[in-house]
């Protein structure tokens, strides 16, 4: 279980402007989507529960282990795994390269291929393939969750993972996560402003101006925010904005 307590984070440029203030929510369930306008503060939280960023006040506890100043490097071997917006590119390297630096160890290529076919990728046609400027925004997202998949981490936090994809490769996403959902032995962290990522959360946090507006299962947040003044319909399947 991670636990944020009272936890703040300002910055200060000549004039203190506070992005966090006092967030106080535990994340135990196996699915956890937070949204909330552009701005609030989600991203930040994002980056500050996978140790990119530390809060300025507070406490982050994992499992009962106070992690607030441990680096990303140790909170990744505690058990936590960070996808970003944009997926890195790194020319020269493989997907299965890639595939066994995340997991920590030497996977077969057999099980390589099946992690790629869990998110709908042809195994045959991606393996040997380097992660570069020829792979589209969705293919790089989806071996991006391959490579968590791999690692098996307690917990695994996706920054806005609809952002910069066609409509065809969201809706091959939602699949993915609608299947991570029911397989994954550890707990996800979505933060989004989709109306159908929202759907499949157990719990929906909503963020707003650094601070928890709401907290609570999806049956009573989502009606809520689709009719409240958090609202605007996309293509991929509406999302919430402010």
């Amino acid at each position: 279980m991670l636990e944020l307590k009272n936890v703040s984070y300002h910055v200060d440029d000549g004039n203190k402007k506070e992005i966090l203030n006092h967030i106080n929510v535990k994340i135990e369930d196996r699915f956890t989507a937070i949204t909330g306008p552009n701005g609030g503060g989600k991203s930040t939280l994002a980056k500050m529960i996978a140790g990119i960023i530390k809060p300025t006040e507070g406490q982050i506890l994992m499992d009962g282990e106070d992690i607030t100043n441990m680096s990303i490097t140790e909170r990744a071997k505690l058990g936590i795994s960070f996808a970003f917006q944009q997926p890195v590119r790194f020319k020269g390297i493989t997907v299965l390269d890639l595939i066994r630096l995340a997991s920590g160890k030497n996977v077969s290529i057999e099980d390589a291929c099946q992690y790629l076919s869990e998110v709908g990728l042809c195994a045959r046609e991606y393996i040997n393939r380097e992660v570069n400027g020829s792979l589209s925004g969705g293919e790089l997202k989806r071996i991006e969750i391959a490579t968590v998949m791999a690692r098996g981490t307690k917990l695994s936090v996706f920054d806005e993972p609809e952002a910069g994809i066609d409509l065809w490769s969201f809706n091959n996403l939602i699949q993915v996560f609608e299947q991570m959902h029911e397989k994954t032995n550890g707990s996800i962290v979505i933060i989004s402003h989709q109306e159908r990522i929202l759907d499949i959360a157990d719990k929906i946090i909503v963020i707003a101006n650094g601070s928890v507006s709401k907290v609570g299962n999806k049956e009573d947040i989502l009606p809520e925010l689709l009719n409240g003044s958090m609202n605007c319909r996309h293509k991929s399947g509406g999302c919430i904005h402010g």
